[in-house]
């Protein structure tokens, strides 16, 4: 390990072009324009954020600066009647013109009124609380990220941290399945390969960061135009295409090789599109792992802009996600333990949609038209002997067919957003499982189901008091003809309001709360028990409702760094209950494979609070710093009343990320993360030792007699990265080393519990003279620590 890190170091500072020539040939070409209406603003200001260097637009709003230095960079743009604003930051290079275009929204600022000055922080009237932004340079340099945006999400304020092989989103003790992720506005189920079905978690990322602008975070106060959320809603926005040159991106990361192709197709449109394909399993098998997973995923995205007034966007994005076992790794008994119990899974997904713009006098309209299908498949032989009958055999489908309509008007300071939506779900499942209730029997069902959803929304924000105090409220109303329960809008009314009061033209007090619905997942509602009972329909199974309150103080001492200081609470309702274990659904962890594929009851009710403290610098002598600390406590009740911790009970969350930039084109990074231990629910020795039982599932049975009883240590770790670009006159490299977990701390997972064996290998049996029915193992309890130094080498060239 030391020889590869020495070596991938070496391999970076010895990779030397100082000797030819570098020249500063980097462009920028954009449009500035007003957002209500798409024409272009004349005669504005704009300069490149934290330098002296600025240009001003042209009659149709245009601009270009030349010669610029590449680098990550930011514009701040001004013009008399409007807003100040602060572009995301995007990256220069020399070999193509990145092109931005700029909104800007118009303002009547009078003498008494506060002026907010241009930062890159910039504030939503709808959510002045709970809303975060990360931007490109954040994504691409993030020290153990390894340009996984998944990974990246992991390092903002409320995420809990979870294990490297997980990228589950857990914010503000919510479960993974509460999350809703949007690319430009369309709709995507899922954010990594092999997702645990009914939840969001998986090991590696889909999204290709090539295409991402900046990732908006909203943690609370939520806006009403986005709905199906009870945790979190992630809006990532992409790039548009270069309409003037066309450019390739190759790139060797830390477990793919991906290819991105950037420009135009047509004259008045443009398309970015990506392939990539991993080489975990040559890694997995090279060092003996006993399983080997391989991925593919595409994603595209075109932009067509008939003219001022038209443009549509077509995108795309799916996966093919391979699994299976590796059964020349027996050597060991944690490799023949994980053969015995892990099935061979494997799945795709894809989703594909089109958002059509239409401006008009004093706003625009957006139609948006998606479709997204998710097939999983995952069967078990019995010793993975493919002779025999298999004891678990599982696919199941998933399609949505969506389309929304969004109206964006401007009256004066007064902002409306209303619009309507509409899907069609099918579901499809097949399911056979041998499972063991004090006698061995199965699950055998197949079921296929369709329903409609429908929702409406619309929320107003106007500012008061010279403009000190922002006011935002919104409605949204959802249903579904599942079932009767769920199939009214005014059942599922979801009022929000926020208020947003600036004591100091740098100092502001905000406040929301606002009432959210879910719908449960598709596995739980088409679930069936063996006589074909749609038995969660039967229960009137309802949506799960979330109340939130939050409020918090924003400080921005300068224009590039702001604190703050929130506390929250979310009032869970209608929680589904598992029938089974007897405890919350929302309470127990997601693993790989499938959630919430049971009997339940809409009955739970929770609870999950806390305060977060937050802080971010852009410019302090080169440092770009991300501090946050989040305390959460997050509860469910029993039957009894009394409230026992979820599985995503972290209580302390700490994240720190600071990236500095060196002369030369040099870049070093640092990210510390903390996370409290989590709860977990011990091995019920007595049933796990039972022969009949273990021979069916080849792993221990909870004891939810004392559900998430225990609890693991507290986990953290440092990762540490080096950047070095070289641009040249046609074409860039990019390196980076990336170093996971550098001090090699061992976290801890909750114990295994596996068969004892004598000296031929062979599991001992207590009493082998009894009954087969009445016969037990001999187990034994071994700790399940994880954790390792991970260096990471990757390559990108770009011409």
């Amino acid at each position: 390990m030391k020889k590869y890190i020495l070596f991938s170091v070496l391999l970076i500072m010895q990779v030397s072009f100082e000797n030819m020539v570098f020249s500063q040939n980097g462009t920028i070409k954009g449009r500035v324009f007003n957002v209500s209406n798409n024409e272009g603003i004349p005669f504005a200001n704009i300069v490149i954020f934290g330098t002296n260097i600025g240009s001003t637009s042209d009659f149709d709003g245009n601009f270009i600066f030349a010669g610029i230095e590449p680098g990550f960079l930011r514009l701040a743009v001004s013009s008399i009647g409007y807003e100040q604003y602060v572009t995301e930051e995007f990256m220069v290079t020399n070999q193509r013109t990145f092109e931005i275009d700029i909104p800007l929204k118009e303002t009547q600022i009078s003498l008494e009124e506060v002026v907010i000055k241009a930062s890159p922080f910039a504030r939503s009237d709808e959510s002045p609380v709970s809303m975060r932004r990360i931007g490109i340079q954040e994504i691409e340099k993030n020290p153990g990220g390894n340009r996984d945006i998944s990974k990246v999400i992991q390092s903002l304020p409320g995420v809990a941290a979870t294990v490297s092989f997980r990228n589950d989103v857990i914010i503000r003790g919510g479960g993974a399945n509460e999350n809703r992720f949007y690319l430009d506005g369309i709709e995507i189920p899922n954010i990594n390969h092999f997702a645990t079905q009914g939840a969001s978690g998986g090991p590696v990322g889909i999204i290709n960061v090539d295409f991402l602008r900046e990732v908006e975070m909203y943690t609370g106060a939520f806006p009403a135009n986005r709905g199906n959320a009870v945790s979190s809603i992630f809006e990532f926005k992409l790039l548009d295409g270069s309409t003037e040159q066309r450019n390739v991106r190759a790139t060797v990361g830390a477990s793919d090789l991906a290819l991105t192709y950037n420009g135009p197709v047509l004259p008045k449109t443009t398309l970015i599109a990506s392939v990539r394909r991993s080489y975990l399993q040559f890694l997995f098998s090279a060092i003996g792992l006993p399983f080997l997973p391989a991925y593919n995923d595409f994603q595209f995205k075109t932009k067509t802009k008939f003219d001022n007034k038209r443009e549509l966007t077509l995108l795309g994005i799916g996966a093919i996600d391979q699994f299976k076992l590796n059964l020349n790794a027996n050597e060991t008994e944690e490799q023949r333990y994980i053969l015995s119990y892990l099935p061979v899974s494997e799945q795709w997904n894809y989703t594909v949609g089109a958002n059509y713009k239409v401006f008009k006098g004093n706003g625009f309209h957006t139609f948006v038209l998606s479709r997204n299908m998710l097939r999983n498949f995952s069967y078990k032989y019995p010793d993975n002997n493919e002779s025999l009958p298999r004891t678990y055999d599982y696919v199941s489908d998933e399609i949505e067919n969506k389309l929304r309509y969004e109206n964006y008007s401007l009256f004066g300071d007064i902002k409306l957003v209303y619009g309507l939506g509409g899907e069609y779900v099918k579901y499809n499942n097949k399911t056979f499982q041998k499972i063991f209730t004090n006698e061995v029997t199965f699950k055998n069902y197949a079921t296929e189901i369709d329903f409609f959803k429908w929702q409406a929304f619309a929320q107003a924000s106007k500012p008061f008091l010279n403009n000190k105090l922002i006011l935002s409220l919104g409605l949204r109303a959802d249903a579904n003809n599942f079932d009767k329960s769920m199939s009214n809008l005014l059942d599922q009314i979801s009022p929000r309001i926020s208020a947003s009061y600036a004591l100091k033209e740098n100092l502001f007090v905000s406040f929301n709360t606002g009432r959210y619905f879910q719908t449960p997942s598709y596995t739980t509602l088409g679930f069936r028990n063996n006589m074909n009972v749609l038995v969660n329909k039967e229960n009137n199974i309802k949506y799960i409702q979330a109340d939130h309150i939050v409020a918090g103080l924003e400080y921005f001492p300068s224009t590039s760094s702001k604190i703050s200081v929130e506390g929250f609470y979310k009032n869970y309702s209608h929680y589904p209950f598992s029938v089974k274990d007897s405890v919350p659904l929302g309470s127990k962890s997601a693993d790989f494979g499938i959630f919430g594929d049971e009997e339940v009851l809409s009955i739970t009710k929770g609870r999950a609070y806390g305060a977060e403290f937050f802080y971010r610098e852009t410019m302090f002598k080169g440092f770009n710093i991300i501090l946050s600390y989040t305390f959460v406590r997050s509860e469910f009740k029993k039957l009894d009343g009394q409230y026992i911790p979820s599985a995503w009970d972290s209580r302390h969350i700490l994240n720190l990320t600071a990236l500095k930039s060196l002369p030369r084109n040099w870049d070093i990074g640092a990210k510390f993360k903390f996370s409290g231990g989590a709860p977990y629910t011990p091995y019920d020795m007595e049933l796990s030792s039972n022969k009949l039982a273990w021979d069916l599932q080849r792993m221990g049975y909870l004891d939810y007699d004392n559900f998430n009883s225990k609890r693991l240590s507290p986990f953290h770790q440092l990762d540490l990265r080096i950047d070095k670009k070289y641009f040249f006159n046609k074409w860039s490299l990019m390196l980076y080393f990336d170093v996971q977990n550098v001090y090699n701390f061992t976290s801890q997972l909750a114990p295994n519990v596996l068969l004892d064996t004598d000296s031929n290998g062979q599991p001992i049996i207590e009493n082998p003279n009894a009954p087969v029915e009445e016969q037990k193992y001999r187990l034994k309890t071994v700790n399940n620590d994880v954790g390792t130094v991970l260096p990471t080498l990757g390559i990108m060239i770009e011409f």
